[in-house]
């Protein structure tokens, strides 16, 4: 997905908050990608927070926002978090950039060891791998996301689910089985409850 040309108002957060859930479930659940994420989806404990930043101070103000909200509320309530970042952050290697510094407010906030971030993007490019190659596809998104994660929660789903180690490996076969054009006409198809 292109950065929103709207004016970041409510309608254009409305828009890039139904591509992300349409990946989601698309591609991630559908996909089974992360075997966790669809109970959390199911649960409505996901929250979608759409940044207005449009540069890498303004998407660490909004990241430091949601660390604090998502480590005060209840797992039960938002046990995971979506910082999209429709604005900002659309060159990959700028992204990365702000990763190192998000995993520094992290510590900062001292909570590492608490919530974690997961990356995605949608020109991710998995180090030693060419921008083309299918196993990219798994880490990307409509839009730069800086998905926070609970430590607790990450624990239980590995301790639920075994062989946690292998869900890389699978999905870059899952993958290369789908190849590019198999991807792209997947994401096509619509889902009832995006």
């Amino acid at each position: 997905m292109p950065p929103c040309s709207l004016p970041a108002d409510a309608v254009c957060d409305q828009a890039v908050v139904a591509a992300t859930r349409h990946w989601l479930t698309r591609a991630v659940i559908g996909l089974n990608l992360c075997p966790f994420a669809k109970a959390v989806h199911v649960k409505n404990q996901i929250r979608y927070a759409v940044s207005k930043a449009t540069d890498v101070e303004g998407v660490l103000a909004d990241l430091e926002r949601e660390l604090s909200t998502l480590a005060h509320t209840d797992p039960e309530a938002i046990d995971t978090t979506l910082l999209i970042v429709p604005h900002a952050l659309a060159d990959f290697l700028d992204y990365n950039d702000c990763l190192y510094f998000a995993d520094r407010l992290l510590k900062q906030l001292r909570l590492d060891g608490t919530l974690q971030i997961a990356s995605f993007h949608p020109n991710y490019q998995f180090d030693g791998s060419e921008p083309d190659d299918i196993e990219n596809y798994t880490n990307r998104s409509p839009y730069p996301i800086l998905h926070l994660l609970r430590e607790a929660s990450i624990e239980r789903a590995v301790e639920a689910f075994p062989d946690a180690a292998e869900i890389y490996q699978r999905n870059q076969q899952t993958l290369r089985r789908l190849g590019l054009a198999g991807w792209r006409q997947w994401m096509l198809a619509t889902l009832t409850d995006d």
